[in-house]
């Protein structure tokens, strides 16, 4: 996805001594490193713990959106905000809304913790919930058909629309920025990809300075963004059954997919030994950024995105009582991906790596064309065999 035109990366705004408003504590978080239990010693990664932010990583799109949605002349001073989310793109509008005075409506459903529901309503926000999940595009779906609905009937509301809008990607810039001041350079990144924001937003501005980046792309099992089918997804932040247009497919040198006992393990792990964790995303990540701190040469400067804190997640990752109920407190998972070589070559159930990414629409559209005309189809492919040999 090309990314509109963006300031210099190096311009980079710390925080302020003391704050005067919420938003200033937005942003320049701190970086962590972090080897084993996940790498051997002096091997492992920096995790940047995007939980210093008041509501997580969204904290930064959620205010860039609404910002420039005004500047722009979209939204109008005082006018509602709704959008879909499972929870922490909901707090950084919520944070938008006391920033720049605007109501803001979350839809979300029964899935969101009720802690974060319950914070939600106690900055201001409003909560609605779907009860039925669309039949073909699941919950994520049906959010935003009820986000339509709402828009219908609420002149001169906007929605930031996070899975399509560019301003999504650009917004985290900065926290690029943040990242080559604190690292000097980043060899590889790895990121949750959920509407595919900060994954797209980071590599692009970080390959400005480090053209050789590796971006490692982190989903969930059950999610459709990298060419699975929609499956059952007990973890929220990452995975959809949807396909994010802010998705860079070209950027990604691999992608893996993780269950949730694997993101669970992490995260208990993360917590046990640095006193930093989080939810179901930086599990997943802090697991997939082990694996290339072990498989990469040592030296490698790897950089891993870790979206939220661990305070969302206390009656769920941390729960005892709730991950047996979930069979995710069994056997141990693996130490190891497995290995499949094309995205769709068959239904991933646990940790699984594959080292060809592409964008599924794009496949399914070229099938499409060739079902509707076999003709010329044939005849693209007889060149291209010949223009190959």
């Amino acid at each position: 996805m090309p990314l509109s035109p963006l300031a210099p990366l190096r311009t980079r705004t710390p925080r302020p001594p003391a704050a005067r408003h919420p938003a200033q504590l937005v942003g320049d978080t701190p970086v962590l490193w972090i080897d084993e239990p996940f790498a051997p010693p002096g091997r492992g990664f920096y995790a940047k713990l995007e939980g210093a932010n008041p509501g997580g990583l969204k904290d930064r799109p959620a205010l860039y959106m609404v910002r420039e949605a005004r500047r722009r002349g979209d939204l109008a001073p005082g006018a509602p905000v709704v959008e879909s989310s499972s929870g922490t793109l909901g707090l950084g509008l919520a944070l938008a809304g006391l920033t720049y005075g605007h109501p803001v409506t979350v839809v979300t459903d029964p899935g969101l913790e009720p802690p974060v529901a319950r914070l939600l309503t106690a900055l201001g926000a409003r909560v609605v919930r779907v009860t039925a999940p669309h039949p073909e595009g699941g919950w994520q779906e049906a959010r935003r058909a009820r986000v339509a609905e709402l828009l219908a009937r609420t002149p001169g509301a906007y929605c930031p629309d996070q899975y399509r809008n560019p301003d999504n990607a650009a917004a985290y810039r900065p926290l690029a920025a943040e990242l080559i001041a604190q690292l000097g350079r980043v060899d590889v990144l790895v990121a949750a990809v959920g509407t595919g924001g900060h994954s797209a937003g980071i590599s692009a501005a970080l390959r400005e300075s480090c053209p050789g980046l590796t971006l490692v792309g982190v989903d969930a099992v059950g999610s459709a963004i990298f060419g699975q089918p929609v499956g059952p997804r007990l973890m929220r932040g990452l995975g959809s059954s949807i396909h994010p247009d802010n998705v860079d497919y070209a950027a990604f040198s691999e992608v893996h997919w993780v269950g949730p006992a694997e993101a669970v393990r992490a995260c208990r792990s993360l917590a046990r030994r640095y006193g930093v964790s989080g939810g179901w995303s930086v599990g997943a990540v802090a697991l997939v950024a082990g694996w290339a701190a072990r498989n990469h040469p040592a030296g490698t400067r790897i950089a891993a995105v870790f979206p939220d804190g661990p305070h969302r997640y206390l009656h769920t990752v941390y729960d005892d009582d709730w991950c047996r109920d979930h069979g995710l407190l069994g056997a141990a998972p693996p130490t190891e991906p497995d290995e499949i070589a094309e995205p769709d070559a068959r239904v991933v159930t646990r940790w699984t790596r594959c080292a060809r990414v592409r964008d599924p629409l794009a496949r399914d559209l070229a099938k499409t064309r060739a079902l509707a005309n076999p003709r010329a189809s044939a005849k693209a492919d007889a060149l291209a065999k010949a223009g190959a040999r």
